[in-house]
């Protein structure tokens, strides 16, 4: 037995299972950066990490001269860092995982020189990264009370509510917030809500003294049916495959907007011409004024694309650059190659990525994803959420993370 646990082998199959934990470790440090985290029994969570994190502590010292460990040593403090800034306070699953870390940097195989290099960049990001966040939630946050009034779940479980009163010094106000329900992470005693997710779907000033909440379901086609009554405009945002879902290319969505007043006379046109104008609407002369041209198939390309713009679409001097092999960047930099000596842009070309409701038909809804009945929420008597609308507009993407300093605020 003594052989196993001293054979080489023995000890780098132990090194991967702690890396395991170190995994876990870093998971937590992504959940603190997006989720919220709501701890149901304190004692049971800290009883569970303290067990975890002594079995691990175990095997990496015992494994503590492995390369894997020592990496592992620094990178468990250095992964801490989010969870103990943004979970502050949560000690019963913050103490166990620092205290292993520590211990386990302290004792591991690492040179007497590398451990303090190590140690002292681990105290310096915990000293700077306190110091930030503390000036950023003293000097950045909003100091309005908050106060939650009512909460609850729609009647098919898919969404829940909130209303918040915040007071403040313009006589406060009453807002209803209402996010998914089925975008939690949950594990025994422990509950991470997504930061950032919910929705204000009603806003009223000053604050309500009456709340009135009322749920019902309705099928899409009465829901489109009342939109289409309320106006014959109404436009929806859609993304780009789902355009292509619906058969609209990118070379038909393509239109000019703020287009300078003298560009607008060179093709013909007056100042009171309406803005944006598609580019299917122009003819090869005026296409040519803006730097555009179309192929026999109805695309559209730049007809003198810059360095800059070839550069960005790593597209060689000779070829076409097509506006429909143009991404975000590469639309921002024809637009920036067509300003005028002072800078400013005489025109910009972009994608019109809205259609109106009126124009689809139920088929089409079901294939966006809109769902065949919803939630309808009414707030003292007026509609203020719709299921169809949150599904369409694509309202709660949880598929989607983006660092912004509004996750500091959550």
């Amino acid at each position: 037995m003594k052989g196993l646990f001293s054979n080489i082998w023995t000890k780098r199959f132990f090194a991967l299972i702690g890396a395991l934990y170190t995994v876990g470790v870093c998971k937590l440090c992504y959940y603190s950066i997006f989720y919220n985290i709501h701890i149901d029994s304190r004692g049971s969570v800290c009883l569970a990490v303290s067990a975890v994190s002594l079995l691990a502590l175990i095997i990496m010292l015992y494994t503590r001269k492995q390369v894997i460990t020592r990496i592992c040593s620094f990178v468990i403090l250095a992964a801490m860092l989010p969870v103990v800034l943004l979970y502050f306070g949560e000690w019963e699953l913050i103490f166990p995982i620092v205290i292993t870390g520590i211990i386990i940097l302290l004792l591991s195989g690492a040179g007497e020189g590398a451990k303090t290099a190590l140690g002292t960049i681990i105290l310096l990001m915990y000293i700077f990264g306190a110091l930030g966040y503390f000036l950023f939630t003293s000097f950045f946050v909003s100091s309005a009370k908050q106060e939650v009034v009512e909460k609850g779940v729609s009647p098919s479980g898919k969404y829940r509510y909130e209303i918040v009163n915040t007071e403040d010094s313009s006589n406060g106000s009453t807002a209803v917030y209402v996010e998914p329900n089925y975008a939690d992470v949950t594990y025994p005693n422990v509950t991470f809500t997504l930061k950032n997710i919910s929705r204000v779907v009603y806003l009223d000033r000053p604050i309500c003294q009456e709340i009135n909440i009322d749920w019902n379901t309705q099928t899409r086609k009465e829901v489109t049916s009342q939109l289409n009554s309320i106006s014959d405009n109404i436009k929806v945002n859609l993304s780009d495959s789902e355009l292509e879902k619906l058969g609209h290319s990118c070379d038909s969505r393509l239109q000019l907007a703020n287009v300078n007043v003298y560009d607008l006379f060179a093709i013909g046109k007056t100042a009171h011409d309406v803005d944006p104008i598609r580019l299917d609407t122009l003819d090869e002369k005026q296409l040519a004024h803006f730097g555009v041209g179309k192929d026999t198939s109805g695309r559209y390309y730049v007809l003198e694309p810059s360095d800059e713009l070839l550069e960005e679409t790593e597209i060689e001097r000779g070829q076409t650059v097509f506006f429909s092999e143009l991404d975000s960047k590469g639309f921002a930099q024809f637009n920036k190659d067509n300003r005028d000596e002072y800078g400013s842009e005489l025109y910009t070309i972009e994608k019109d990525n809205s259609i109106e409701l009126a124009s689809l038909t139920d088929e089409q809804l079901a294939e966006l994803g809109v769902s065949d009945q919803g939630d309808i929420m009414t707030f003292n008597g007026k509609i203020c959420f719709r299921f169809y609308v949150a599904e369409i507009e694509d309202y709660f993407n949880t598929e989607k993370r983006k660092l912004s300093v509004d996750l500091l605020n959550s």
